[in-house]
């Protein structure tokens, strides 16, 4: 994993007092240790990079099984059928490292020989430690791949006339070598 949370530019005010921008910091060092842990121990391939306010990290695990709810609202634990890898990304505020939720993010996969794999939305996922936005892929094999990550600016609304003049924009990134192992978990 390569980029790191800024120290926080933004400035005491009224809404985000001194403190409180203190302890928003500390939730983004403890997101960036625990998204750390999963790209470079648990994932077979990960990393991050900063563009403008967002850092954008990916990790590629096995494909694996999920809850999902079902037609009546109820749960059902789904195992992947032809699925065999799962795309993570994650979305950060670079000014303290927090998660940025409500994203609707889309990745495209090309293959080893350049041709599209798909393009798929990435809903967010809840996982015991990490939240991320993720999905199971059915990919042609193992090599490495080209993955193009896509979003619009957040449609939330922003606190502290100060400070929330934020996230005005969307963001694209591509990670252009990213190693898939192919399985299921």
């Amino acid at each position: 994993m390569q980029a790191k949370a800024n120290t926080n530019p933004l400035t005491a005010s009224d809404e985000g007092d001194r403190k409180g921008l203190e302890l928003g910091l500390a939730q983004g060092d403890a997101l960036t240790r625990t998204l750390k842990h999963m790209t470079d121990e648990i994932a077979h391939d990960g990393g991050e990079v900063q563009v403008g306010e967002y850092l954008v990290a990916y990790a590629v695990e096995e494909a694996e099984g999920m809850y999902e709810p079902g037609p009546d609202g109820k749960l059902v634990w789904k195992e992947p059928d032809e699925e065999n890898a799962h795309v993570e990304i994650a979305v950060r505020d670079a000014a303290d490292g927090r998660l940025i939720p409500s994203l609707k993010i889309e990745a495209t996969l090309t293959a080893p020989d350049g041709s599209d794999v798909g393009t798929h939305e990435l809903p967010l996922l809840w996982h015991p430690y990490l939240y991320h936005y993720g999905r199971n892929w059915k990919v042609p094999g193992d090599g490495t791949y080209k993955l193009h990550v896509k979003f619009a600016a957040p449609t939330f609304m922003r606190h502290d006339k100060k400070n929330g003049n934020r996230f005005a924009d969307g963001c694209e990134v591509t990670f252009a070598n990213v190693k898939i192992k192919t399985g299921q978990d």
